[in-house]
């Protein structure tokens, strides 16, 4: 176990840019090349203004922002979001966490994603780890 001490209110920032061929490279790790993340025109024809970010990498961004305060990925338990808004290319996104509850060895927290115009890109996005 860590040697950490976690506390409630405890908070935690990412902030992460979409560069432009990110959708095509997570595209390639997860196999995920649905048209409207690698055909910018598909993209623009479903009214998304080009090609958007794959929804599971924004989420594993926030994830992210999470393992870096817990300090373990190995401790992650549990996640749940909501998707929001796409991420383009481009776009900046803030993550920024706050510990809302610790027991049991459980500690849990509420990650919001904001994007560049303060749009949130994610919400009720809730992390849980093991301390």
């Amino acid at each position: 176990m860590s040697h950490r001490t976690y506390a409630v209110g405890d908070t935690f920032t990412l902030v992460r840019e979409c560069d432009p061929p990110r959708p095509i490279y997570y595209a390639a790790a997860s196999g995920d090349f649905n048209p409207i993340h690698i055909d910018p025109e598909v993209g623009r024809e479903a009214g998304l203004g080009g090609v958007i970010l794959q929804g599971l990498c924004t989420l594993g961004w926030a994830v992210d922002a999470f393992i870096h305060y817990l300090g373990d990925p190995g401790r992650v338990s549990g996640v749940q979001v909501r998707f929001s808004r796409p991420v383009a290319p481009r776009d900046v996104v803030t993550f920024t966490g706050k510990v809302i509850a610790i027991e049991n060895g459980r500690l849990t927290a509420e990650i919001d994603a904001v994007n560049q115009r303060g749009e949130d890109v994610l919400k009720n996005t809730t992390v849980e780890g093991r301390v």
